[in-house]
């Protein structure tokens, strides 16, 4: 029942469009593990300086916006019913992104906000025009869009609107393009990003994904437009209570509307698990599930810093918030998603013709099982004792759980690559 449809998918996406950004994908989230543990010393410094905002657009656009552009490039053509509408748009957001990011990071990290910063940051901006444009034409040239394929088609504008802002950001380091600081709208250009693209994403694909790798025929599309909505609602009322300098108090509206939302979004998972035909579900669906119950992580460090915690200890709660969002349930989901769609991928481009022909291996027979396993042992690992580590302060605590973490990359990518470079057998 799942075959069919992900191989369906590729008649009309061509797995060299779709490859690419798995593997830079892959690349991306060892190259943020890494600069992670290089720059353990930036813990219990201020959110805002170089090595913090280098480890982390490696992981919000090298690691997650990649593999999202991969998937998203697959999978939108089920949610439209329709075909993707230009392989040559894909391939020009993969070159541009792909160019971008590294420029853009390197200008984080060595703190150079002039010529490296803003040219990254524009050529990031023309990739995502380009996938707009895609995810705009596809869904607009098909008479099909059911829910999720509108959360796609916010999620793309809101990563735009990220993108541009995050341009005018750089760029108000040397020309006066606010009258205040940059700083003082990290807090709503970070939002724009999480809510705005990864939530939208990983809500409106998930919903759709994680019933269908259940075989579950459970749907509620009045609940996803529901969550669609208090998304939206959160997102807005965040932004403008943020730029408009309102009462802390008047922050309860955004946080209650993303709490309701990730509480329905994790029943309609539930529900879905409730009922599914098929009984045993593999490592991969469970992984992603948990990610599902790691979304209430950073909401509860946000509520933590903003209405408990005293002033000098937000820098440190920050941190554990935006880790928990990059290294937890962003990563989470991504670990185990990749391991259900990539192999078909692979599979339908290497067997396809020849699968009435002779017995060829399933899917899952594509990576490494025992692999898989430990990198997911070393992922949980080094994410509870790096968070460990931020809330003591301890050097060698934090050392530790970024070492794990970077041989969870480790394994992920050698995973990938066994499943990038499989022959017929």
């Amino acid at each position: 029942m799942i075959s069919p449809v992900i191989g369906g998918l590729q008649k009309t996406t061509n797995y060299k469009v779709v490859l690419p950004f798995y593997i830079y994908a892959s690349l991306g989230f060892l190259s943020g593990t890494i600069l992670l543990l290089f720059s353990t010393d930036a813990v219990g410094a201020h959110y805002f300086n170089p090595h913090t905002l280098a480890v982390t657009h490696t992981m919000a656009l090298a690691w997650g916006t990649m593999i999202i552009y991969g998937a998203s490039h697959q999978l939108l053509p089920v949610l439209v019913e329709g075909k993707l509408d230009s392989d040559l748009l894909a391939y020009l957001t993969f070159g541009f992104s792909a160019v971008g990011i590294p420029v853009l990071v390197f200008g984080f990290y060595v703190f150079d906000m002039g010529l490296p910063a803003q040219t990254g940051a524009v050529l990031i901006n023309i990739g995502v025009v380009f996938y707009v444009l895609n995810v705009w034409a596809s869904s607009f040239k098909s008479d099909q869009r059911n829910v999720h394929a509108w959360f796609v088609i916010a999620a793309a504008l809101w990563l735009l609107v990220t993108t541009f802002f995050g341009l005018l950001l750089v760029c108000n380091f040397s020309l006066p393009v606010f009258d205040r600081n940059s700083v003082e709208f990290l807090s709503v250009h970070a939002h724009l990003g999480i809510i705005g693209w990864f939530v939208f994403m990983v809500i409106g694909v998930g919903s759709r994904l994680i019933p269908m790798f259940l075989i579950s025929k459970y749907t509620n599309d009045k609940v996803l437009w529901l969550i669609f909505a208090l998304m939206n609602l959160a997102l807005i009322s965040f932004s403008g209570l943020y730029l408009c300098d309102f009462p802390v108090g008047l922050f309860y509206i955004p946080i209650a509307c993303g709490l309701v939302a990730v509480f329905l979004f994790g029943r309609h998972c539930y529900l879905a698990y409730r009922v599914r035909i098929r009984k045993s579900v593999d490592q991969q669906v469970k992984t992603s599930l948990i990610s599902v119950a790691q979304m209430l992580l950073p909401i509860l460090a946000l509520v933590i810093a903003l209405f408990f915690l005293p002033g000098d200890k937000f820098p440190q709660a920050a941190l554990v918030y935006g880790f928990c969002i990059f290294f937890g349930w962003i990563t989470a989901i991504i670990l185990g998603m990749t391991f259900k769609t990539m192999p078909f991928i692979v599979w339908n481009r290497v067997y396809h013709n020849k699968a009435h022909q002779a017995k060829t291996p399933a899917p899952k027979e594509l990576f490494n099982e025992r692999i898989y396993k430990g990198m997911l042992y070393s992922y949980l690992a080094g994410f509870i004792i790096f968070i460990a580590g931020i809330i003591s302060l301890n050097p060698v605590v934090l050392k530790t759980g970024a070492l794990a973490l970077v041989l969870a990359a480790v394994l992920y990518v050698y995973n990938v690559l066994i499943i990038a470079t499989h022959k017929s057998k």
